[in-house]
């Protein structure tokens, strides 16, 4: 089987709320998607998707994506898509570094491994594990009492884990965890996410300052010295989101003692192959993972379901489902949450259908019969 061409095609995803902010007063109204899709000279297709979170949180942005895949693409023709770690060196060689580029690539080969194996992806990770896993909820940045207002009317949609967006005033942000934490009852979860949006010194005020507080801190600081000092100083369950970029951050935080939790984001290492690597190893060396990425609509929301519903309960922290929180969808057999709880498809590869009427033409269209010498 060889790669006959990639598509690529964008959408627009609005929030059911409206805005999502976070720190540095960065906020988006409506994401900027890009679904791709592999096919093969078998006459089947994969399906991926890369939705970076505006221009101003990772060194990603929703046009970059699309420029990147039209110049990966070429090279990519006449490759086999199920020899999953050739294909990763082969993008790696044609082009460096982007790996949110190379995300959606993978993530559509993944899909044509499940559909030519006739398995669920989640299945080629390792199984489902259980019946379902549980989400976090992601409480945009607003004041102290709206933000605490939110965790009871998302508690009755199931939730039970809820990321504070903080990074901003130490004063403000100290009073969101303490109005947010008095709203929670046994078995809640809080998470105070600073987005990296605090310096050092605000940093260590703000955790010293909660330190009775039942809250894990989430990335303070824009550097990974900088997160490790305030670790090194707090008494808070500890984790690390932007600067967990590749397999080698988490090699380098756990000799560190530098966090308790990674979110481990899949366009963020490349997709779901590097994902997985980091992933069992994060199994072997007992740090917990929430598995997500950077935004999404259907298609990440079930990459997202596959990776985290073959990863050990006791090491997964928790997921997230992003299509919950867009007003479009477009594609049929998506996962959709139940009582703040999901699963992944176990049709074979990601279980996907995307919908063209809803996708529109494609804005890429890199093909080539020929085959690759």
């Amino acid at each position: 089987m060889k790669i006959s061409a990639i598509r690529a095609y964008q959408i627009d995803l609005p929030l059911h709320e409206g805005k999502y902010s976070w720190s540095g007063g960065n906020a988006v109204s409506v994401f900027d998607s890009t679904v791709v899709a592999v096919e093969t000279d078998a006459g089947l297709i994969g399906w991926g998707e890369v939705c970076p979170l505006g221009p101003a949180y990772l060194p990603a942005y929703a046009r970059g994506a699309r420029t990147g895949i039209a110049e990966l693409a070429p090279q990519l023709l006449g490759a086999d898509p199920l020899a999953l770690g050739e294909l990763n060196e082969l993008m790696d060689r044609a082009m460096r570094g982007h790996p949110y580029v190379k995300s959606a690539i993978d993530m559509a080969c993944w899909d044509l491994l499940g559909k030519v194996s006739g398995l669920p992806v989640a299945t080629l990770m390792g199984g489902h594990v259980g019946e379902d896993f549980a989400l976090y909820r992601a409480i945009s940045q607003e004041s102290p009492a709206q933000m605490a207002k939110k965790i009871a009317r998302y508690r009755k949609e199931g939730y039970h884990k809820f990321q504070l967006k903080v990074g901003g005033d130490p004063n403000t942000d100290i009073d969101r965890i303490r109005a947010a934490a008095a709203e929670l009852t046994r078995g809640d979860v809080l998470i105070a996410d600073a987005n990296t949006g605090w310096t050092q010194h605000a940093a260590v005020r703000v955790a010293d300052a909660v330190r009775d507080v039942d809250v894990y801190i989430e990335q303070p600081c824009p550097s990974y010295e900088e997160c490790l000092a305030v670790r090194r100083h707090t008494n808070r369950p500890f984790i690390l989101d932007e600067v967990v970029d590749g397999i080698d951050m988490v090699v380098r935080g756990v000799a560190d003692h530098a966090m308790d939790v990674i979110n481990l984001k899949i366009s963020k290492v490349g997709g779901l192959t590097r994902a997985r690597q980091i992933r069992d190893l994060c199994v072997s060396l007992g740090i917990a993972m929430t598995i997500e990425d950077t935004w999404g609509g259907d298609i990440i929301t079930a990459a997202i379901s596959h990776l985290a519903h073959s990863t050990p309960e006791r090491f997964l922290f928790s997921a997230t489902d992003f299509n919950s929180y867009v007003t479009v969808a477009f594609a049929d057999g998506a996962p959709r949450r139940n009582k703040g709880r999901l699963s992944a498809s176990k049709e074979p590869g990601l279980g996907v259908r995307p919908n063209l009427k809803v996708l529109g033409k494609p804005v890429i269209d890199i093909h080539n019969t020929s085959r690759r010498k």
